[in-house]
């Protein structure tokens, strides 16, 4: 115990500064990353370890008539060959999905209740059918190359209208027209009125372009089987171990307790590895068969083909306005391409989340979203990367857009006349959520400073003296973060004094591990450099919703608050009895407990330390860990506006981004450092879905786009350097303040940049070009126009 003006308690007082909620600390892992030290599912190896290959349908569609495994399992190497067959036999569930969604008449959503390996029909090109596991894995592979398939090819279907239709192929008989969800929201009457006494109705037919997640680190596990214990053990790259244990034991049908999943560092996801695939089923299969680890890493060329996909809608979007350009109401109407399967949240970006962000920052009355999701013979559908939310604000961006220059308005103006105001707040959006906080024209204004808008016509003069055509595009965005859920925040004070922060949310690349200590740190004055992370251990997350849908540093900060809560609590019974004093004489802060009016303190690491050595009250708290989680915390609604200026190249269609501004809502910001980082790859994401990216299939199903020779992904030259600004208004619904950020970036460039296209294509005449605005699809864009022109 000592002065808390001593030299120690000043220095911690200095550090607690350095590290706090606000700085922009340095992220904890980088030195460990940037030297090559990480380690990832495929570094791990264990003893005995065999490895998995699997055989995959080379037609899109079609019944399997048989497989003769004999030839693959005389090779060498070979310890075993399993088909659809074998597993049906092994009694495990199909993947479902679990989102509570119901068609506009009130049933549920139809299940295609995919089974790990299929015994009757293939759905997609890629669609596993059988597996082999040897000794190597090139031994593996050739065995899985001699295993035949006799396949009856069918007609397939890749196209979510044209699977609606009748006559098209059905890849189920329980699911008429491949509609697995008929999903309806907004009250229909009302909003056909609002449009029958609109002065104005702007239409948009719009494709969303279906993207692939190609994450840097592919798809990757290893499973083990205990026999004595029963248990098996699966090291896989998640989003959240505990989910994926609860789902992993579901499918293998045994009780959570006998399934541990384990998760390293992993190489990206946004969205695509929080699945469990058919693989991770076949390999814990393999494992208690054979009483050895198998090991199953895939590759790129075949993770096109497994992995799941993101996006993929096509929309017809309306906007009714008064004279004066106020919303009447905006609805949406059209497909969502679900793929060949459904398992985890699949239909609710393409339905549920796409409505819930429609409204974005505008008032807007009534709102109506009429979306079937679909099954194709195609790769299955899963989160991309905001996940619905950046669509949805696509949508309302290009609809605003078209509408002002339709009804001669200035685009600004327009814009302007329809925020929220803060006044109104808290105001409730027609997607029937609740806006808590924000300042929606401020953070407008802010960016239209930051990026020199005003100036702008000058640059286009500039540009045309060069031959080049020049657009801008101003657009704001909100997002519907995560629906509310809970989440664990443990604290363990560790014999070492060092201390353990456990959570159930996971880094797959935010950096969570420093914007978490400085959490704590400010929370009980931990020193930052002794706190440790553990999420990836489901033995020891016992709770845990995961990473996704940008909820991560307010589930997990909001668990790290009332945790820390629960350690002071007992703090100051344990300070109390060793200093003498009664509990509510004791005081907290800055890492100490001190006896109020007092100079008598003690450090909350020397506690720790000391309760550890038994120097604790009768009947008193024996230790300061916390093992507690969250009941709930709300989604929050992170906004921001973005500025995209484009040069085109009329005579080849290239366009470049010259220069870009984001201004965000994050509410409070606990690592400035972090969070630009954050916005600026989700920006990079939504730039290469809207001028290069897009998956492709022929007419027969089979993919076009299976390598990086026909997928093509944006480059560093391709992303222009960024003006951030921060306008935050801090939420209201958590106890720090704060909104998500991890999938803004997406949200706010993909109208932004095709709006700055399409401005600058404008002088030609062109209205609306689907993305991906390529220089292919620009340049023929333009020559249309010169063609019509002089015709």
């Amino acid at each position: 115990m000592q002065d808390h003006t001593s030299p120690a308690a000043l220095e911690n007082a200095l550090a607690l500064q350095k590290y706090g909620v606000g700085q922009p600390v340095r992220r904890k892992e980088d030195d460990t990353l940037v030297r090559g030290k990480g380690k990832y599912t495929d570094d791990f190896s264990l003893p005995g370890q065999v490895y998995c290959w699997m055989v995959r349908s080379s037609h899109a569609h079609g019944l399997i008539k048989g497989i003769d495994t004999s030839a693959a399992r005389a090779m060498p190497g070979v310890l075993g060959v399993w088909t659809g067959a074998d597993l049906a036999a092994a009694n495990y569930n199909p993947f479902t999905c679990g989102m509570p969604l119901k068609s506009r008449d009130g049933s549920a959503l139809l299940q295609t209740n995919r089974p790990a390996l299929p015994t009757d029909k293939v759905r997609f090109v890629g669609d596993p059918i059988a597996f082999v596991v040897a000794e190597t894995a090139a031994q593996a592979r050739d065995a899985a190359e001699a295993v035949e398939v006799d396949i009856e090819s069918l007609s397939a279907v890749t196209d979510a209208a044209e699977a609606a239709k009748p006559g098209a192929p059905q890849l189920y008989d329980h699911i008429p027209n491949n509609v697995a969800l008929d999903y309806h929201y907004g009250d229909t009457d009302k909003i056909n009125a609002a449009f029958a006494s609109a002065t104005h109705v702007t239409k948009l037919d719009i494709v969303n372009t279906r993207v692939a997640v190609v994450s840097m680190e592919p798809r990757v596990a290893l499973a083990a089987y205990d026999r004595t214990t029963e248990r098996y053990t699966l090291q896989v790259p998640t989003q959240g171990v505990s989910g994926n244990k609860a789902t992993l034991a579901k499918i293998l049908n045994v009780p959570p307790e006998k399934v541990r999943i384990l998760t390293a560092n992993v190489g990206g996801s946004f969205g695509m590895k929080n699945l469990n695939y058919p693989e991770y089923t076949c390999i814990a299969h393999a494992a208690k068969e054979l009483g050895r680890p198998v090991k199953w890493t895939d590759e790129r060329s075949t993770s096109f083909l497994s992995d799941s996909q993101g996006r993929a809608q096509l929309i017809h979007a309306e906007l009714a306005l008064d004279a004066d350009g106020k919303f009447l109401a905006v609805r949406l109407s059209g497909y969502g391409n679900l793929g060949a399967y459904i398992t985890g949240v699949a239909p609710g970006p393409l339905s549920l989340n796409t409505g819930k962000n429609l409204a974005s920052v505008y008032r807007t009355p009534l709102l109506g979203v009429d979306i079937k999701t679909v099954l194709t013979n195609t790769t299955l559908m899963g989160a991309y990367r905001g996940a619905g939310r950046p669509e949805a604000n696509y949508y309302m961006e290009r609809l605003i857009d078209k509408a002002a220059d339709e009804m001669g308005i200035n685009r600004l103006t327009l814009r302007k006349r329809n925020f929220i105001k803060p006044s109104q707040l808290p105001f409730p959006a027609a997607s029937g959520v609740t806006y808590d906080s924000g300042d929606f024209q401020g953070v407008f204004e802010k960016a239209l400073e930051i990026s020199d808008y005003e100036n702008f016509s000058k640059r286009k003069r500039e540009s045309k003296k060069n031959g080049k055509l020049r657009g801008i595009a101003v657009g704001s965005y909100l997002e519907v973060t995560a629906p509310p859920s809970g989440e664990l925040g443990k604290i363990t004070f560790d014999p070492d004094g060092s201390v353990t922060l456990t959570t159930g949310t996971l880094d797959y690349g935010q950096g969570h591990a420093t914007p978490f200590a400085q959490v704590l740190s400010d929370q009980l004055g931990v020193p930052f450099d002794k706190i440790k992370l553990e999420q990836g251990d489901s033995d020891l997350v016992r709770f845990g919703n995961g990473t996704g849908g940008s909820r991560s540093i307010t589930a997990t900060g909001q668990a790290i608050v009332e945790a820390s809560a629960l350690v002071i609590e007992k703090g100051k019974k344990a300070a109390g009895h060793l200093m003498e004093a009664s509990e509510a004489d004791i005081e907290f802060g800055g890492g100490r407990f001190t006896i109020a009016g007092t100079d008598r303190s003690i450090g909350i690491m020397e506690l720790a330390q000391r309760m550890r050595e038994g120097q604790i009250a009768e009947g008193g708290p024996d230790t300061l860990d916390v093992d507690h989680a969250t009941k709930e915390t709300p989604s929050t609604f992170p906004n921001g506006c973005h500025v995209a200026e484009v040069e085109i190249d009329p005579d080849t269609g290239v366009t470049k981004i010259v220069r870009y501004t984001g201004v965000n809502d994050f509410g409070t910001i606990v690592n400035p450092m972090i969070v630009a980082g954050q916005l600026h790859g989700g920006v990079a994401q939504g730039i290469g879905q809207a001028l290069m990216e897009e998956v492709n299939y022929d007419g027969s199903g089979q993919p076009i786009t299976g390598s990086f020779m026909d997928y093509a992904l944006p480059r560093a030259e391709d992303i222009p350097s960024m003006a951030v600004g921060d306008h935050p208004s801090p939420a209201k619904s958590n106890p720090l303040g704060t909104k998500g950020c991890g999938e803004a970036g997406c949200a706010g460039s993909l109208a932004t940049v095709v709006n700055a296209v399409v401005d600058a294509l404008s002088e030609y005449g062109i209205k609306h070009i689907n993305m991906p605005l390529t220089s292919e699809k620009v340049w023929r864009a333009i020559q249309d126009a010169r063609n019509a022109k002089a015709a």
